[in-house]
């Protein structure tokens, strides 16, 4: 038949439609190959995930602003696509901002007048709440809270132990059983009573504004280092609140930390129990000055033995503090706003 030959070789017979399915899938398979290994060619929402995010500080934590301009989070702490700034007139290109409480005064007067759409506000304290006002009139207004507290979305401790394997036990020498370091004294304070009542039994040498015996900055650790046994008295006694009083004057100083604050069983979450030595642990402030002054100097040792393991981290840069939003952020709840942000910080 005339017609035969033509359709056996007609690219639209069997063999043609076979190979160009086959084509298509292959083109197909390399579309999404140049996707994957090429995501910058892929959609504006995947672009912009990728960019760096921005942290507007709407008013900086501390008196000394330090420069942000740079990548500092990069630079300092090896953190990656974090992008700090303090320049207001960014508002409008920052995914998240930033309002220290310390900063804030009660009323709407210094809050931006509007938030746009998947913008996120926090609010940061490291002050107990006994040391925090105002909180009823910011209800509604915080997606995300930033504090010392272990259940904050972000949290930011003043300190921590981290592993350090070649640690050594450093002890220095000491020259006296026990300071203290107090700058704002009121009586009213559980601190104040406590330590009326322990200096009945032993001395305490005490430093600071209170005393008029102020230490500059370089002299502190040096001073209280001398010292067997450091005060580690909170000014109020607050779940986590546990503050530079245990983590630079006492351990890092080398010092046994005699704490005042929440129960052992919250100091034990930061930090060993053979650590540090607690007020609550005895029947009597007496029994605790007799323990203080009766113990030998292998009992003593015992409480270095975290030396072994751990190292001692300091967090005082508000930079490293805030550039932690950036790890934080993508495990972190968006489009909830705090409706009671006092009940939350007295709870």
């Amino acid at each position: 038949m005339p017609w035969a030959l033509p359709l056996r070789w007609s690219p639209w017979g069997r063999l043609g439609v076979k190979t160009l399915v086959t084509a298509g899938v292959f083109a197909t398979i390399l579309w999404n190959l140049r996707l994957f290994l090429n995501p910058s060619k892929g959609s504006g929402e995947d672009s912009k995930h990728r960019e760096p995010l921005v942290i507007l500080v709407w008013e900086w934590p501390s008196k000394q602003v330090p420069n942000v301009s740079r990548d500092v989070c990069h630079e300092l702490y090896s953190i990656t696509g974090c992008q700090l700034t303090t320049e207001r007139q960014l508002l409008h290109q920052a995914d998240v901002v930033v309002f220290p409480h310390s900063r804030l005064q009660p009323g709407q007067s210094k809050l931006p007048k509007e938030r746009l759409p998947g913008q996120n506000w926090v609010w940061v304290s490291l002050e107990s709440p006994s040391n925090t006002r105002a909180l009823a009139a910011w209800n509604q207004t915080f997606n995300w809270v930033m504090t010392y507290r272990q259940d904050s979305d972000i949290f930011i401790p003043y300190g921590k132990l981290v592993p350090n394997r070649s640690a050594t036990v450093n002890i220095p020498v000491k020259t006296n059983l026990v300071s203290w370091v107090i700058s704002n004294y009121h009586r009213t304070q559980k601190r104040a009573e406590v330590y009326k009542n322990l200096s009945r039994y032993l001395h305490v040498n005490i430093y600071g504004k209170a005393n008029n015996k102020p230490l500059c900055k370089d002299c502190l650790l040096p001073t209280i280092s001398k010292s067997k046994f450091y005060l580690a008295f909170e000014n109020s006694i607050h779940r986590d609140y546990i503050t530079e009083k245990l983590w630079r004057n006492s351990l890092l100083a080398g010092t046994v930390p005699v704490v005042l604050g929440p129960p052992r069983a919250n100091y034990e979450q930061f930090v060993p129990a053979d650590s540090f030595i607690h007020v609550n642990d005895f029947s009597s402030l007496e029994e605790l000055a007799t323990f203080l002054k009766t113990m030998n100097s292998s009992r003593y040792q015992q409480f270095f033995a975290w030396q072994k393991r751990f190292s001692v981290k300091l967090y005082s840069d508000w930079r490293e503090r805030i550039c932690a939003i950036c790890t934080a952020y993508p495990h972190l709840p968006h489009g909830h706003l705090y409706p009671d942000l006092q009940s939350w910080f007295n709870s």
